[in-house]
């Protein structure tokens, strides 16, 4: 018997449509599920699942909360989701999650076109699930638009043209994901200028009260986990708003803190580096000159 701890990985899209009693795709590497056209088998909740590929949610009426993936999210009037292979997430714990359409497709079917070497730089594969997409009204109807593309698409007899236009439209939802991401940074400032006070506040602890000495410099993944966001959409959303990414945001904050610590203290240049959390001080007044064209004793001489 599985116990519930173990992943329970989904190899291919003809799998998981049979797991949730669906018809078999009409392409083996590809399929487009209406949920609110189908019954839909639901599997055992909370299950940890693991897909060998892509899956692109799209909830365009959906409200309320649900459990997608590992954490909660409020859709409220409609969102996208992105999920990539290898991912682990938990089956949901009610019918309404499996509302709207999802777009399922492998790593084979891109393989071969320059989508297969350039959907990494698409951040948001990476992002959790519960930094979905929020989408406007005019953005829903391009996204479902560009749904019923491929809808239709798949509904056509396969020629010699038919991936090639599938792989096309993919890309198109890909590019106008990443233009409404971008937006989103932007729209959500007030939401986005919270997370950047709490990530100043953890940057704080760490260099202000001891932290660092006992623990090293600040990590980028441990940050992460305090603030409970990805990797890859805190440096996305850092350097929509400031332009730098979190290693570059972290380093800035390190430098400032130098500053002060160099301007109203008497620590020596090492014990201020190792209160920053750098193992040798020459790394540390490698980063500062590099950062401020000054030597952090030149630095001290001439605020001085």
């Amino acid at each position: 018997m599985q116990r519930k701890s173990e992943t329970h990985t989904i190899k291919s899209i003809s799998q998981l449509l049979r797991e949730l009693g669906l018809p078999a795709p009409l392409h083996p590497l590809i399929a487009l599920v209406d949920y609110n056209a189908i019954p839909v088998e639901i599997p055992e909740k909370g299950k940890k699942i693991s897909l060998d590929f892509y899956k692109i949610s799209f909830k365009p009426m959906f409200k309320g909360q649900t459990k997608y993936g590992q954490g909660y999210y409020d859709f409220e009037e409609g969102g996208l989701a992105f999920l990539k292979p290898g991912q682990v997430v938990f089956t949901p714990h009610d019918i309404d999650s499996y509302a709207g359409f999802a777009l399922y497709f492998h790593p084979d079917f891109i393989r071969s076109y320059p989508l297969g070497n350039l959907i990494n730089q698409y951040g948001f594969f990476s992002y959790d699930v519960s930094e979905a997409l929020y989408l406007s009204a005019k953005e829903k109807e391009i996204v479902n638009n560009i749904f019923a593309l491929i809808s239709n698409e798949l509904d056509t007899n396969i020629d010699q043209f038919s991936q090639t236009v599938l792989v096309s439209q993919i890309e198109l939802l890909l590019n106008f994901s990443n233009r409404y991401y971008n937006r989103q940074f932007i729209t959500r400032k007030a939401v986005n200028n919270n997370i950047i006070d709490a990530l100043d506040q953890i940057l704080h602890t760490y260099f202000d009260t001891g932290h660092a000495i006992k623990k090293g410099g600040p990590m980028v993944q441990n940050i992460c986990e305090e603030l409970k966001l990805s990797q890859r959409y805190l440096s996305d959303m850092l350097r929509s708003l400031t332009g730098l990414n979190t290693q570059q945001y972290i380093q800035n904050a390190m430098i400032e803190a130098a500053k002060q610590k160099l301007s109203t203290t008497d620590l020596s240049v090492s014990e201020i580096a190792y209160e920053l959390g750098f193992e040798h001080p020459q790394s540390f007044s490698k980063l500062f000159k590099t950062r401020t064209n000054q030597s952090p004793l030149e630095f001290r001489r001439a605020f001085n």
